[in-house]
Parts: C-alpha cells; structure tokens; sequence
C-alpha cells in the first residue's frame, strides 16, 4: 500500500496533466522498480522530435534509422533500463520488435495480453485469473507501464503503440488512459484516450492475470500451462507438451470433459480451465511426493 501511495504521490510532484475534475487511479497491483524506471527513461524523451527526413535515433538503434518509430521508442526506452540497471526486460518482459501486430502477439504468446473488449481472435473470451465472470469492455484499468496497441481501420491489425503513464477517473466515473507514445506525429508527446475507445485492441501487461478460452492453432505459454496439468492428471502424454494447442491436445481436453460431465467439445473454454486448475492444484496438495521435510 505504501509503494501505491508513493506512486500517486510521484505523479503529482512530476505534474503530470491532470485536470481538476479528474483523480488518479490508484493501481490494482504494486508497480514494480522497473516500471518506474521505465517511465521516468520515457519521461525524459518528452519533445524528442525526428529529423526533417524521418530520421530518429530510436529507429537507428533498432537497425532502420527512417522506420515509424512508435515500437522502436518503447523498444529502446527499455535497453536503456536494461543497461543503466544491469537487468534484462527486452525479450523477457517485453518485446523487442518493429513489425505491426508482432507486439501484440508476442504478449499473446507469453500469456499477458488483456483485450480491450475481453475476446482475442483466435483464442476466445477472457477472465482474471481464477474468476468465474468472463472480462467485458471496461472492467480491466491499465497499470503503469502496459503497451496498448491500437487499429486504425477495420481490419483490426496494429497500427500504433502506446505505455500506459497512468489512469484517471472524472466526477462522471469515466476512465481516461494517459501514455507516452513516439511518433506522434513527429514526436514524443503524451496522449490520452478513453478506456473504451474503439482504436484500442488491448494491452500488453506487466502481469499475468487473465487466462483466454484456448483452442486448435493457439500457441503459447497458457498453452504449455495447460498441456503440463492436463498430462500432471493423465490426460496427456508429456512427450507432447509443446506450447502449440493440435490434435493431440483437443482429445486431452474432450477426455477431461467427458470425466467431469462437460460438452466433449476438444476446446479449453472458461469453465473447463477452472475445473481443470481447480482439480490440479487439489491433487498437487494432496502428493506428499511434492513436498520434502527439512531438519534444523
């Protein structure tokens, strides 16, 4: 609570824009170290302004020094963390990349991507972890330090990416998201956009809290989670754990369902993950094998 308070605290000291009417959002979860250091990197490129010709240095440090930038500011902001602090977040916490939709995914693929609506293409609805309620527009308030990415047309690929600065409520009870963003159009700046905003596809978290309906094609770290308890429970030989969610994987879960009186559908929905997980972890308490005494 102490670190939450400080946060709020730090944002104001660095006057950030915040109008009278509006209140800081204090964030769900602590905001880790790195996150601050993070956004104070961003902080300190506000008004960093590309050249005549397109050139940034950001793009330059990323391998293609007229590139649209957005994804290649937030990319460097965090090498610059990683080498002021001797830590590795680029590649582990998040991505390092230039393409459209390739952040996205990668957060996808690493189980921390929310989505604005709580239904991701492909996959299928979402829900915080453990909870029966499945997320819908506007439940999920991004933390400090998210990417949010945005589309443009109907298409829905990704065409722009922001970090989350910080959240803020009106008198109305309405959400504003403010980030930092590069490339906008020329520049650093800060922005800001309503939490149910169409543009918005969703957010690359700094947490994982959300589990995602899964189901043939979907690759990923949920994925590998859920091969390793369905074989833990017999349901799946371990030579196939793979990450990858094929046929091998659908007949483990329409098993499971048939054993707990589900719909054999072959696809892991809400309900079926819950009864899965639930059953898992009973099991796993359960195994004296899991544990050992230690002697003083």
């Amino acid at each position: 609570m102490r670190r939450l308070l400080v946060l709020a605290a730090v944002l104001l000291l660095l006057a950030v824009p915040v109008h009278a009417e509006e209140k800081i959002i204090t964030p769900a979860w602590p905001v880790p170290d790195y996150v601050t250091w993070l956004l104070d990197t961003a902080r300190a490129e506000l008004g960093y302004k590309e050249s005549y010709n397109g050139y940034t240095k950001y793009g330059e440090w990323s391998g293609d020094p007229y590139a649209e930038w957005c994804a290649e500011f937030l990319c460097w902001c965090v090498a610059q963390v990683d080498a002021e602090h001797g830590i590795q977040l680029l590649t582990r916490i998040y991505p390092r990349y230039s393409g459209s939709n390739t952040g996205l995914n990668w957060f996808l693929r690493e189980g921390r991507f929310v989505s604005r609506n709580g239904y991701v293409e492909g996959w299928g609805t979402q829900w915080y972890i453990g909870e029966e309620d499945r997320l819908r527009a506007g439940d999920y308030i991004p933390q400090p330090g998210d990417w949010v990415f945005y589309t443009f047309d109907s298409l829905g690929d990704t065409a722009h990416v922001a970090m989350v600065e910080y959240c803020t409520r009106d008198e109305k009870g309405n959400v504003t998201v403010h980030v930092i963003e590069g490339n906008l159009p020329d520049r650093v700046q800060r922005n800001t956009h309503a939490l149910n905003d169409w543009r918005v596809l969703g957010y690359g978290t700094v947490r994982d809290i959300v589990d995602t309906v899964m189901t043939g094609g979907c690759k990923g770290v949920k994925v590998r989670l859920l091969q390793m308890r369905l074989s833990a429970m017999g349901y799946l030989d371990p030579t196939l754990i793979s990450g990858e969610y094929g046929p091998s994987t659908a007949q483990a879960i329409r098993d499971f369902q048939a054993a707990t009186d589900k719909v054999p559908t072959g696809i892991a929905n809400h309900h079926t993950q819950l009864t899965l997980n639930e059953m898992y972890w009973q099991a796993y308490w359960l195994d004296d094998s899991n544990f050992r005494v230690v002697s003083d």
